[in-house]
């Protein structure tokens, strides 16, 4: 039986790929594009781990970083994880009026996910004072190669493969009063980046562009972590560059080759907008590349999806790229996928006994009035990516429903986490029978996954399930 390479295995091994990163944007690149080589960033990498060593920080331990998307913070979570030490990039303000709460939420990451050390970014330290209790707090310069006493990469002590060992300790931005930490351990972590890879069908010639930002899963896993492991090319900039202008994106994956990239649905509404507009996207684009435009993260729009797919056309950009999937933090990032090249398929159903009853009875309606009233689109999300499994269930008695019947999508397989760190009444609540339990609605079609919304999320109005995208995009077209 093969061996599965580690983390830090396959860190050592892509570091001499040939490919590294680019780094495009004003606010990670100042002075212009700026391509640093995977094996540089390695051996930076292995000095930060060193470092970290040096401080008496040990495998299994957690460090917390904070900072926005910087070539430092790349380098650093690449170094924690050769040294054997889980990552913790949390979540940057949102706003800067809610610099309290911020805090507050951030020291409340930092405690319950046990950080032995916090490394944060010159821009935020003012922000965030030490307070009795917190661990150690430096700035992220002083463990990178040529700060005093950061000791040279070879003083690396690699540790031993841990399969058990956490590699991310994942906080969304929304646990605050009860913070939760997603576990993604070495066996998860490596375990859907071969699935994710295998499934998208990503090869070696393969250019990634990201903006995401780090503390998402769709960033660190999706955007980092891949192309960190496996060595592809990757082009990176940061999330504020994008929102400043998000003609930005479509530009750099035209000037770079792009192949593959990624962004909730209303990041492709943006770049749909900045398309329609020469001056913002650029008038000599190429999308002809890009054969991979993921939508995830939040519900995929068959709308949003079709206008991108309309503005691009013109810049060359091939249809089948269209890439609507699904995944979760409590997955890594990846769980059902559709076949690359396929485009957007839709199942149309009969609206109200979607809602009323739970069933997903097809309808064939031309009339576009017709269809928002009578009828609802819902995009197929493709099947379970390798080492998982479906099932929808009912969400009383747990018991397989079969096929357009709406029930609770429920997860098993090799990339589900083993839980929320020091949270057992929430990790209890999380599994069913050893099944993952998302509390998506869902149900299934040929063995394809179709997302209908989140169960805490729905209102009943006059004995009918509506769901919040349903309204939002109602009153969107106002």
């Amino acid at each position: 039986m093969a061996t599965t390479l580690s983390t830090i295995e396959r860190l050592e091994r892509a570091a001499d790929s040939g490919n590294g990163v680019r780094f495009v944007g004003h606010s990670v690149a100042s002075d212009g594009p700026l391509f640093v080589p995977w094996r540089q960033i390695h051996d930076e990498a292995r000095a930060v781990g060193a470092a970290l060593q040096a401080k008496g920080l040990l495998p299994g331990d957690h460090v917390a970083l904070l900072g926005p998307t910087s070539r430092q913070l790349i380098t650093i979570v690449r170094g924690c994880w050769l040294a054997g030490v889980a990552s913790m990039v949390l979540p940057l303000p949102m706003r800067m009026g809610s610099l309290e709460e911020f805090v507050d939420a951030t020291r409340g990451r930092i405690r319950h996910g046990d950080a032995k050390l916090v490394l944060i970014d010159d821009q935020l330290a003012e922000f965030y004072a030490p307070a009795p209790g917190d661990p150690p707090i430096e700035r992220m310069g002083g463990i990178l190669p040529g700060a005093p006493h950061v000791p040279a990469g070879d003083r690396l002590e690699t540790p031993p493969p841990d399969r058990e060992r956490l590699v991310i300790l994942q906080y969304t931005s929304g646990s605050t009063s009860e913070p939760k930490g997603v576990m993604i351990p070495d066996r998860v972590l490596t375990a859907n980046i071969d699935a994710c890879c295998q499934a998208a069908e990503l090869s070696t010639g393969e250019v990634m562009v990201s903006w995401l930002p780090l503390y998402h899963d769709m960033g660190l896993v999706g955007f980092l972590a891949i192309p960190m492991t496996t060595g592809v090319q990757l082009v990176q900039a940061a999330p504020q560059d994008f929102m400043a202008k998000p003609g930005n994106w479509m530009q750099w994956i035209s000037d770079w080759g792009g192949t593959a990239t990624a962004g909730p649905n209303f990041a492709w509404v943006l770049a749909t907008r900045a398309l329609a507009r020469p001056a913002d996207s650029g008038p000599r684009l190429d999308l002809s590349t890009l054969t991979l435009a993921l939508n995830g993260a939040e519900p995929v729009d068959p709308t949003a999806v079709e206008a991108f797919v309309a503005a691009a056309e013109p810049f060359g950009f091939p249809p089948g790229g269209v890439f609507p999937a699904f995944g979760m933090a409590e997955t890594a990032i990846g769980a059902a996928f559709p076949v690359r090249g396929t485009g957007m398929v839709c199942d149309t159903v009969d609206r109200e006994l979607l809602e009323r009853i739970g069933v997903a009875k097809p309808v064939d309606v031309s009339d576009p009035d017709e269809l928002d009233l009578s009828a609802r689109r819902l995009p197929l999300l493709g099947t379970a990516v390798a080492g998982m499994e479906m099932r929808v269930v009912d969400r009383v008695t747990r018991e397989d429903l079969p096929e357009r019947h709406v029930g609770e999508l429920l997860l098993r397989g090799t990339s589900v986490t083993p839980g929320y760190y020091k949270r057992e009444a929430a990790t209890a609540a999380l599994f069913h029978d050893g099944w993952l339990c998302t509390g998506d609605l869902a149900y299934l079609l040929d063995g394809q996954l179709v997302l209908c919304g989140r169960i805490k999320d729905v209102i009943i109005v006059g004995g009918r399930n509506v769901f919040p995208e349903d309204i939002e995009r109602a009153v969107g077209g106002l």
